[in-house]
């Protein structure tokens, strides 16, 4: 979902009427949550709802379901798994089960309320049909949504806003039309192969408490050996434990972050490259423009020359 509360479902539009302050997707230290979903669907298969509200706060949570959320209004940040990236209207993304995620709006904008779509359905509920030959290319894209799939939804976008209003067996094969589609579309994966999610208690402890510590301190210097005393690891038990919980290397998820804050700077400020670099807390342009072409496949001023005027020029 992509709010804290579950919004009861109907056939008419949802509207979550209290206040939520947007938060930076950047800031991570918030624990992974268990969503409850099964109690909450009471007898139907699965479960199609409109959300409409102020903001996509962020909440970063998991559910044994699968999820397939289409942004209908608002922009902002997409986080999968260790995966993060801008998104807007129309972006449509397919999530396996157990995958933690979540979106949040930007902290400015246009004013007025922002709107989703949100299917989720549990394996038992699919298996059914994925037993079935007509349903293998369906099975096989389900199989790589465990990382998140993001899709093109000009295609599907009037099909799944309609799936809310569907009902009985017409909701049903609403789905899985939409499912057997998207298996025929191309699709871009999400989080990297080496992601796996961390949901036990002490791990996830420790994992807020480093990316507590990550974004507090991105802008400036970031000592290993500090931060593996904060949770009270030896400097190679920490590599070795943050590696396993996240698929990259301490080092490469902090460039993550700097990267992620250059690129905001880089679209939304006229400041000079070098300066940006600077203030995200690399202290070395020559280290900051290979790291940044690694990660983006382009230079900052190419970057900035292909999305600056298309973000904030006029309309």
């Amino acid at each position: 979902m992509l709010n804290g509360t579950f919004i009861q479902i109907t056939s008419t539009l949802l509207t979550n009427q209290w206040p939520m302050k947007p938060i930076p997707v950047y800031n991570c230290g918030m624990k992974a949550q268990f969503e409850d979903l099964e109690s909450r669907k009471g007898d139907q298969s699965f479960m199609a709802y409109r959300v409409i509200q102020p903001a996509f706060e962020f909440r970063w949570h998991y559910h044994p379901e699968y999820e397939l959320t289409l942004i209908t209004k608002g922009a902002g940040k997409r986080l999968v798994g260790d995966h993060y990236d801008n998104y807007e209207a129309g972006d449509l993304v397919l999530l396996g089960p157990g995958l933690p995620h979540t979106w949040v709006s930007n902290e400015s904008g246009p004013g007025g309320n922002v709107s989703a779509v949100v299917v989720q359905f549990g394996e038992k509920f699919i298996q059914k049909f994925l037993e079935l030959q007509e349903f293998k290319m369906v099975e096989a894209m389900l199989a790589k949504s465990g990382r998140g799939l993001v899709f093109n939804s000009s295609m599907l976008s009037s099909r799944v806003e309609a799936l809310p209003d569907q009902t009985g067996v017409d909701k049903i094969t609403g789905l899985l039309q939409i499912l057997q589609q998207l298996s025929l579309m191309t699709s871009d994966t999400l989080a990297s192969p080496y992601f796996h999610a961390v949901h036990g208690t002490e791990n996830e402890r420790r994992i807020n408490i480093i990316c507590q510590h990550v974004q507090q301190r991105a802008t400036g210097k970031i000592a290993l050996d500090e931060t593996a005393a904060l949770v009270h690891l030896s400097r190679s038990a920490f590599c070795k434990f943050f590696r396993r919980a996240t698929g990259k290397t301490f080092t490469d998820y902090v460039n993550d972050i700097r990267i992620g804050n250059v690129c905001e700077q880089l679209i939304a400020s006229d400041l000079p490259i070098n300066e940006i670099a600077y203030r995200s807390g690399f202290d070395s342009l020559t280290y900051f423009n290979r790291v940044f072409s690694r990660k983006k496949g382009m230079t900052p001023r190419k970057y900035r020359g292909e999305l600056q005027p298309e973000t904030i020029g006029p309309h």
